[in-house]
């Protein structure tokens, strides 16, 4: 994304440069808390505008869309997130005791088993289908010879417009009620699913990839989260266009120069063919 920002602030200058009459203004939206939590940057600023009554219209985050060559995908929406801390409680004791205990990984394979088999919705036409992930699971003392007293899970699912996260809630825990699982809950909902159907910023961006690289885009929902997240609900136009992703978050993350190049043209027809 830093490449994606430097792309950006120099299609700006010529931009500028050669329309220094141009319709609209122009703002920069820059945060350190993106990944994680995301309760001091974004949501922050879009409170303060919202406060003082500024509108955005249209917004491009510069998120590194693209897969095997620069513009082939732009991000018209994103899934919802919604991720569970979830205990199971059992009875520790000694494994060759088992009736003194209450193995509480016994008693939650079942449910496991059935939450990674449940079909949550069949997606549509903008989204593929939720999708339900352990992401960490742990249980035990270490020892060979104890049965554990909790078993501690961390999920997440990533989910479409076709269900709520409180219709998510609630199945889950409905079957662990079912189950007669004596668990603890705790839920944390980190963005709703948005969509930005064909409009201004869609049919710009379009021609703006084609006429630069010769060769239409393809519009996905997939991948993680963005902050676009909190922008879309304000009733701006949002996408993703961004520089390739194919080592993001890898040792050596690197980008060809020449493609930032190309990316800072594109930018620049895009802001052309919105405010001229």
């Amino acid at each position: 994304m830093k490449g994606s920002l430097a792309a950006i602030v120099t299609a700006c200058e010529r931009f500028m440069a050669e329309h220094p009459q141009h319709k609209g203004s122009i703002a920069f939206l820059l945060t350190s808390d993106e990944e994680g939590q995301a309760v001091d940057g974004t949501v922050k600023v879009i409170k303060y505008l919202q406060k003082k009554g500024e509108k955005i219209d249209w917004c491009l985050v510069g998120e590194p869309s693209s897969v095997e060559r620069l513009g082939d995908v732009v991000k018209n929406g994103r899934r919802g997130s919604l991720c569970g801390q979830l205990t199971i409680h059992g009875i520790q004791g000694h494994v060759a005791y088992p009736l003194r205990a209450n193995n509480p990984i016994h008693g939650f394979a079942p449910l496991l088993k059935t939450l990674c088999e449940i079909e949550w919705d069949q997606g549509n036409e903008f989204f593929p289908p939720t999708s339900f992930q352990v992401t960490n699971i742990n249980g035990g003392t270490g020892a060979d010879n104890v049965i554990p007293g909790d078993l501690e899970l961390l999920f997440n699912f990533r989910y479409s417009t076709e269900v709520t996260h409180t219709q998510l809630q609630e199945q889950v825990t409905s079957l662990l009620d079912k189950h007669g699982l004596k668990y603890s809950l705790t839920w944390r909902h980190s963005g709703l699913p948005f969509l930005t159907t064909p409009g201004d910023l869609l049919t710009a961006t379009q021609k703006a990839i084609f006429e630069v690289c010769g060769y239409e885009t393809t519009l996905s929902t997939a991948g993680g989260t963005s902050d676009g997240r909190f922008i879309a609900p304000t009733g701006a136009q949002v996408i993703e266009l961004g520089p390739n992703n194919s080592t993001i978050h890898k040792i050596n993350e690197c980008i060809n120069v020449k493609e930032l190049d190309s990316l800072s043209i594109i930018y620049q027809r895009l802001l052309e063919k919105l405010l001229i």
